[in-house]
């Protein structure tokens, strides 16, 4: 197992199909535009507020905002609202100077929030959300400019409303990541050059990982996968058996697997052990912090569309992601290594996903054939060797 720092720091890379090497997601400073005219006078802006609640993949996607907000204002205070779960992710973020957080589902601690957000006499907030409390919160904050697209809820609140990013970027489908980097180059940020989600490394995660790692069997001359079997909704879980075969294989290659889920996902985990035939590390305890170092020393991410997978992708480990329901266009891989979706397409997808309308059970996932995640996994192995400064 190499070095994790030096792994998530030295791959370089960039990420079109069926592998995504977008040099437009490598940032690029002196060349990023604007997306509107300067509706603020930013001359004037001390303090920016960025509101960002829910899921992992949600805050791991709101990393090129932030960073493209730091590299704009370099001298502000920039501070980000996340729901208390998720807000370990941004530890360490260089991007950002204080992480705020509100418990989930909680009024008592919405409300406890409100003087600390008027005493922080924030001057912009953008609300990256657009949900009923996110839009509450912003408009909480008493921020002079307040910054939200014209189809959210309760639009009186913001005294800037966006058109649909679609149209901002002049394409009819855009990627989650442009959607909110829309919002602030409406405002006059500049965004063009549409960076790649980025997270730091925890020390502490670093060391306890490896520790936890060794313990295992993995030591430090050891080259392991990632492999995230869990999803949300049954309709973006690829069946353990078929997982058990990419083990089989990664096993064959010469590549240990470990396997992660959260603690009520624990019965994924278990079925997994059950049907593959080779040695499986499992781990349903780690911090947000510590998957994130393990992503980072991983030689290979497999996993479902998930928010793991989307920070396998901002610590640059090449991905190999099993979509189902999910919009790709919208959800896939942001980043600046190699990735690669494989899914099934079908006439009822994208949907909700929150059950299957058209089957008794969720087709498009299921219909994933092994050998196509198997051939991806061999492109991303092979992408890998090639990418430069990887010692």
């Amino acid at each position: 197992m190499k070095s994790l720092c030096a792994k998530a720091q030295s791959r370089s890379g960039a990420s079109d199909l069926p592998v995504w090497e977008r040099s437009e997601n490598q940032p690029n400073d002196a060349q990023a535009k604007l997306l509107g005219a300067q509706r603020i006078d930013w001359q004037k802006v001390r303090a920016v507020l960025v509101v960002r609640l829910r899921s992992i993949g949600d805050t791991v996607l709101a990393t090129p905002s932030l960073y493209a907000l730091r590299r704009f204002l370099p001298h502000a205070r920039i501070d980000v609202l996340l729901e208390d779960w998720v807000a370990p992710l941004l530890e360490n973020c260089p991007d950002v100077d204080q992480v705020i957080t509100v418990k989930r589902g909680s009024l008592f601690e919405r409300a406890r929030l409100l003087p600390r957000l008027r005493r922080a006499r924030y001057d912009v907030a953008f609300n990256l959300h657009g949900g009923t409390t996110s839009t509450f919160l912003t408009a909480a904050s008493g921020a002079r400019h307040r910054v939200g697209y014209a189809d959210y809820r309760y639009t009186w609140l913001y005294n800037h409303a966006a058109p649909p990013s679609a149209e901002l970027w002049q394409r009819k489908e855009t990627h989650s990541v442009e959607q909110q980097l829309a919002l602030l180059g409406w405002t006059g940020v500049p965004v063009t050059d549409r960076p790649p989600t980025r997270l730091s490394l925890n020390p502490k995660a670093v060391r306890t990982i490896t520790e936890k790692l060794m313990s295992r069997g993995v030591n430090l001359a050891t080259l392991y996968a990632l492999v995230h079997p869990a999803a949300a909704f049954d309709t973006k879980r690829w069946a353990s058996a078929n997982f058990a075969r990419v083990i089989e294989h990664l096993h064959a290659r010469g590549l240990a697997a470990v396997a992660i889920a959260a603690p009520h996902e624990a019965k994924v985990l278990t079925d997994l052990e059950c049907e593959a035939q080779v040695p499986l590390i499992t781990f349903s305890d780690l911090s947000l912090p510590e998957i994130t170092a393990l992503a980072a020393g991983a030689r290979l991410f497999v996993g479902n569309d998930s928010g793991i997978a989307h920070i396998a992708a901002a610590v640059r480990t090449p991905a190999v992601v099993v979509f189902g329901s999910s919009n790709v266009a919208h959800w896939r891989p942001w980043a600046a290594g190699a990735a690669e979706v494989v899914r099934e397409s079908m006439p009822c997808a994208p949907c909700p996903g929150y059950t299957c309308a058209q089957f008794e059970a969720p087709e498009c996932i299921r219909r994933v054939p092994v050998d196509n995640v198997l051939a991806a996994v061999e492109r991303m192995l092979a992408h890998k060797a090639r990418l430069p400064n990887d010692e």
